[in-house]
């Protein structure tokens, strides 16, 4: 477990170092460059990253063949997921645009909305990249190839460092284009992620190229179906993070600053248990594929303790220093405050929301993608964001009210999903025992 999941958290340590470099880059502009970043990546990821949910499926799908030693079904697998990400590139672009065009109406500060648009305009030419990008990494993993995923990830940070302190800052002769420039070296940063995942394909798996790459529509369906429901959690998970950063920006551009800063703070934290949730979704996976459902328990308890170790970390550390956190991104004092407040209210969901995704992984790899998404939809949107509207506007307390209402969902939604794992894990080994004794 260890082994596959420490490049796979490394891999989204560096997918998430890239918005934070962003962040600390814009930061120089000012709070309003911070704020547009922060609404725009909320606006992308929030359709782009559901349409890249319905790839997860291959989780599934990919690591159960090949833990049954079928190559055949996993190159089938392959192709019919990059089928299903073209097909989803127009759509997803599409959306963005149209949902670019509502901001306006929704009450978003004048000054965070001018920086945001041109943002925008550039970042949503990474969504093709992205897509692909998800699909090839996905078959990647599914056959513990994670240490290429990790290196493709740290590399491309460079890409994106480079692109920012030409693009943000205007060095070599380049404009200076604040958080426009921050998207185009976004842009850029997965266009590389993208080629280079496909010549790791090349390279380890040389089968590829003699495979049929012709569609197969039932087996895009049955990603889809198992991705669907994967999809509608990272929605609900995206898209109430979005919703209360449209809150906050409603605000002013200080307190969407600090939000921002907090948010991209939480999110790294939050990237070590989903890169351990991944490797539990291909373990426990692959024990099921060769129908060992002891192992698979095993896998997805070791992932389970795993999660809850890092994150415990985390949460000492936001609360132990979090004006220190903050002083990475902005040197404004206001901004500092605003985070900081943030940041420790945020350090208390911390071990629960480690707790939640990896029991998600754990769970798609048995291809039970239903279950987190019912939670999450209970947890975020009719327990959470509903609490933390009411702490915010009708208790006056801000954004750290928004902040409590989600840390009381996350941890309701943690410890629902924990006590399911339980329910599951102990049925696997209960069956193991009677077959043994049998």
């Amino acid at each position: 477990m260890i082994r596959l999941a420490a490049p796979l958290v490394l891999a989204e340590l560096g997918w998430m170092a890239m918005g934070v470099v962003d962040t600390m880059f814009v930061g120089r502009v000012g709070a309003e460059a911070i704020g547009a970043v922060g609404l725009g990546t909320m606006v992308f990821y929030g359709i782009a990253i559901c349409a890249a949910g319905l790839l997860l499926g291959l989780d599934t799908l990919v690591a159960q063949a090949f833990g049954a030693g079928n190559r055949p079904d996993c190159h089938r697998s392959l192709v019919s997921g990059i089928w299903l990400a073209g097909l989803m590139i127009p759509l997803v672009m599409g959306m963005i645009w149209a949902l670019e065009g509502i901001l306006p109406h929704l009450g978003v500060d004048p000054e965070v909305l001018r920086a945001t648009q041109p943002y925008l305009h550039a970042l949503i030419w990474s969504a093709p990249p992205l897509l692909i990008y998800f699909a090839l990494r996905r078959y990647l993993q599914a056959l513990h190839m994670a240490r290429p995923i990790m290196i493709t990830l740290l590399s491309a940070n460079l890409v994106n460092l480079a692109g920012n302190w030409i693009l943000v800052l205007g060095h070599l002769g380049a404009p200076r284009l604040g958080a426009e420039g921050s998207g185009w070296a976004t842009c850029l940063s997965r266009v590389y992620m993208a080629a280079a995942l496909a010549y790791v394909l090349w390279k380890l798996d040389p089968e590829i190229v003699r495979i049929s790459w012709r569609p197969d529509l039932v087996r895009m369906w049955t990603l889809v179906k198992l991705g669907a429901p994967a999809a509608g959690q990272m929605a609900l998970e995206i898209g109430v993070f979005a919703t209360v950063t449209v809150l906050v920006s409603r605000l002013n551009a200080t307190a969407l600053a600090g939000h921002q800063i907090a948010l991209t703070t939480v999110s790294t934290t939050f990237m070590m248990p989903l890169g351990i949730s991944s490797a539990a979704a291909v373990r426990v996976g692959f024990a099921l594929g060769r129908e060992d459902r002891l192992t698979a328990a095993r896998a997805g308890w070791m992932a389970l303790g795993l999660g809850a170790a890092v994150m415990s970390v985390a949460a000492i550390v936001l609360l132990a220093a979090p004006e220190w956190i903050a002083r990475l991104f902005t040197p404004e004092a206001a901004v500092i405050a605003a985070a900081a407040t943030i940041l420790r209210v945020a350090a208390f969901f911390q071990l629960f929301d480690g707790l939640q995704i990896v029991v998600t992984g754990s769970l798609r790899g048995a291809g039970d993608t239903r279950t987190p998404m019912v939670c999450h939809l209970v947890g975020y949107w009719i327990i959470g964001l509903p609490l933390g509207a009411i702490l915010c506007f009708g208790r006056g307390l801000g954004a750290p009210g928004l902040w409590m209402g989600l840390s009381a969902g996350l941890i309701a939604i943690g410890i629902v999903l924990a006590a399911f794992w339980w329910r599951t894990a102990q049925r696997w080994s209960q069956g193991w025992r009677f077959k043994s004794a049998a």
